[in-house]
């Protein structure tokens, strides 16, 4: 199933994984867990201490984002792993972040330049070369 890029409508089933994500994006705790694994993986007591709450409250957040297929895990030895589950996750993310930028006052952080996320807009300025051609 993917999605159509003409201007039809979406089949329902398609609508209501969308409405799932976007369900899964309504948390501010979840959107932190994704927002920390944008750059790399990490564990649930990476995560916990880098959002600020506890590793089983983390863990119930992980455990709805891996249902919905936002992250994947890998084990090693006695440790799991948690990390975005592809790129389109990734993307979502920082556009919803850079979206929200929008609603506050002045200049958004990454149209300044200083978000640290140079890596994002590289990609977006080869599209834009692309798109010329």
């Amino acid at each position: 199933m993917h999605a159509d890029n003409g201007k039809g409508r979406l089949p329902d089933d398609q609508a209501n994984l969308v409405v799932e994500v976007f369900r899964m994006l309504a948390d501010a705790t979840r959107v932190q867990v994704l927002w920390s694994l944008t750059d790399h993986e990490m564990s649930v007591n990476e995560l916990a201490e880098h959002v600020g709450k506890p590793a089983p409250s983390v863990s119930q957040h992980l455990a709805k984002l891996r249902m919905a297929r936002l992250v994947r895990t890998r084990r090693e030895g006695t440790t799991i792993f948690y990390s975005l589950e592809n790129d389109h996750v990734r993307q979502l993310v920082i556009d919803a972040v850079f979206n929200a930028e929008h609603a506050g006052p002045g200049v958004p952080g990454h149209h300044r330049g200083d978000s640290g996320l140079k890596a994002v807009a590289e990609p977006s300025r080869s599209r834009q070369r692309s798109a010329g051609r």
